[in-house]
């Protein structure tokens, strides 16, 4: 067994402080994981690196920013007072909706006596001599942890690009997952937009209203449905609160965590003119719904392309200038295969005199200037460029914590060729570690609040068993990781995603292995996985008692937090 000094995280003294549990991250993820645990009475720190808590929803506050889930879905379910309490004003919460949300959260709860803001972890060290995990922060400070929960979200590591002279530019640069907080006034500004996925086809409409001009840069373009947003109908709320506890229940059940109407048909078996009927009905109402027009359109490469074309011959409608709407027309990857995106009047802003669609595939952006940017056939002058350029989708926010193991295992090194986790949850060689919707696990593949609620009542279900059983770790058996990881790999390749080069895959960062991170087997499946693991005393983990590891030691009466449902 290594040395115990040698195994903790390098500070020159010892842990000053000890908790239960660490928490890393204050988005929805920490928030309701510190809830749980508190309700256990564990002690708990949660760190964020944020200047308040909101994880995504502090950081991306970019104009237009908002959800693509309705907002009364896009809620905890876990109190129902809290359910009856909140009023959403709008079908699709905005950025400071949601903040304002979280925050009545945070402060119902008393959750915030227990959140550390402004402060990175940038290590956390597994000591095999006290089986305790040392964590290290930013500001140089230290405690120890029995268990460290990683709630990083998988969309908060930001991409920023490497372009040549991105340094000489001497207009401003910004990133929209980095926003500053007093906001940005575009009026009588050149503007470069770089990046037209769900972010940049979301800030895109507004910079161009207040912009002198818009360039809007465009490597691949994406398939995007009309959000149709509106104030959301008194009778519409009174109805959904009514039958909230139902509608949840129903819909962790669904693959992705939202109640929708799935047509059972194939797209292939209908006429053309009842298909065209299908998709308009669809494409009126708003949504990603519109995915689920027909049963196959994300299993059928065939049926996926009738999907694909109507939403090509509505660009076509919108956008007057033929050249320009071809260009806006995603040909390369099958629709839904990168996060299908959710706009309110996106296309119709190419019809403005003062915006101009730049195809950086037909001719790269070869360098930023002092005084705006060149690509490889003409130069722009610019004021502003925003980058709209994504994040490194799930490993990112982890790699960004030197995160060791088991004999001083780098998580890093032992991701190398992709993550390897079990159940996106737990990841064999790192005890007492949990990643809440990790690589592995659903995730983004749906409505992502139903998915960390499931997490963190697995993982606070989890501690409980531990606690009852006197037992001091929990860790992924090697096997059980080996046969997930081979799972998730099975699945993702009866579908389409693999035939895109998206973030899900890790396509956008250079050198990132090519993998579906999100499990594609949906939401209910998934949640019956987990759950049936759980039942069978942890199957495929490894329990240990002082000194004596074993699997699935005999079940005890087990005394679960009461549901606030």
């Amino acid at each position: 067994m290594p040395d115990a000094q040698a195994n903790r995280v390098k500070t020159g003294t010892e842990p000053a402080s000890h908790f239960d549990a660490v928490i890393v991250g204050a988005g929805f993820s920490g928030l309701y994981m510190l809830h749980r645990l508190r309700r256990l009475g564990l002690s708990v720190r949660v760190y964020e690196a944020g200047g308040d808590l909101g994880g995504t929803w502090y950081w991306n506050r970019y104009p237009g920013a908002r959800c693509d889930i309705d907002s009364m879905n896009y809620s905890y379910s876990f109190s129902h007072e809290l359910e009856q309490e909140w009023k959403w004003t709008e079908r699709y919460a905005t950025q400071p909706e949601i903040l304002r949300y979280l925050d009545h959260v945070a402060d119902r709860f008393e959750l915030r006596q227990d959140i550390q803001f402004e402060t990175r972890v940038t290590a956390t060290v597994f000591d095999e001599a006290t089986n305790r995990w040392a964590v290290q922060t930013d500001g140089g400070g230290h405690v120890s942890a029995r268990f460290v929960i990683m709630a990083t979200g998988c969309l908060s590591a930001t991409k920023v690009p490497d372009f040549k002279g991105l340094d000489t530019f001497q207009g401003t640069r910004l990133h929209t997952s980095r926003w500053p907080r007093e906001g940005v006034d575009f009026t009588g500004q050149r503007v470069g937009v770089i990046g037209t996925g769900s972010s940049g086809i979301q800030v895109i409409p507004i910079i161009a209203e207040q912009a002198s001009h818009l360039y809007v840069f465009q490597r691949t373009p994406s398939f995007s449905v009309p959000a149709r947003n509106a104030p959301l109908d008194p009778a519409y709320v009174s109805q959904m609160k009514e039958t909230y506890a139902e509608y949840r229940r129903k819909a962790r059940e669904t693959r992705a965590g939202v109640i929708m109407e799935v047509n059972p048909k194939s797209a292939l078996e209908v006429s053309p003119e009842e298909r065209e009927r299908a998709y308009q009905a669809r494409w009126e109402v708003g949504g990603t719904s519109f995915l689920a027009t027909f049963s196959d359109v994300m299993a059928n490469r065939d049926a996926n392309e009738t999907a694909a074309e109507f939403v090509r011959s509505r660009i076509r409608a919108t956008v007057r200038d033929p050249a320009v709407a071809e260009a806006l027309c995603p040909r390369e990857y099958p629709l839904g295969t990168k996060r299908i995106c959710v706009d309110t009047h996106y296309y119709e802003t190419f019809n403005r005199d003062n915006v101009t669609l730049v195809d950086v595939k037909a001719s790269p952006i070869e360098e930023l200037t002092p005084t705006g940017l060149r690509t490889r056939s003409a130069e722009y002058a610019l004021d502003r460029i925003v980058f709209a350029t994504g994040f490194d989708a799930f490993t990112g926010a982890l790699f960004n914590i030197d995160i060791r193991g088991r004999a001083n295992a780098s998580l890093k090194r032992k991701w190398a060729d992709g993550p390897r986790s079990y159940l996106g949850l737990s990841i064999a060689g790192f005890p007492n570690l949990f990643t809440i919707t990790g690589p592995g696990s659903p995730s983004v593949f749906g409505n992502a609040i139903v998915s960390i609620e499931q997490h963190v009542e697995w993982i606070s279900d989890c501690i409980t068993y531990l606690r009852e059983h006197r037992l001091e770790c929990i860790e992924a058996t090697a096997q059980a990781e080996d046969e997930w990881v081979s799972h998730v790999k099975e699945v993702a390749g009866r579908t389409l995603y693999p035939l895109a080069n998206s973030w899900y895959i890790g396509a956008n960062i250079p050198g990132k292995p090519r993998v579906l991170l999100p499990y594609a087997g949906g939401v209910g499946a998934y949640r019956k996985k987990c759950e049936a693991i759980a039942a069978q005393g942890y199957e495929g983990f490894t329990l240990t008692r002082a000194g004596e590891a074993f699997s699935t030691p005999p079940p005890l009466p087990s005394a679960r937090i009461p549901s606030q449902r």
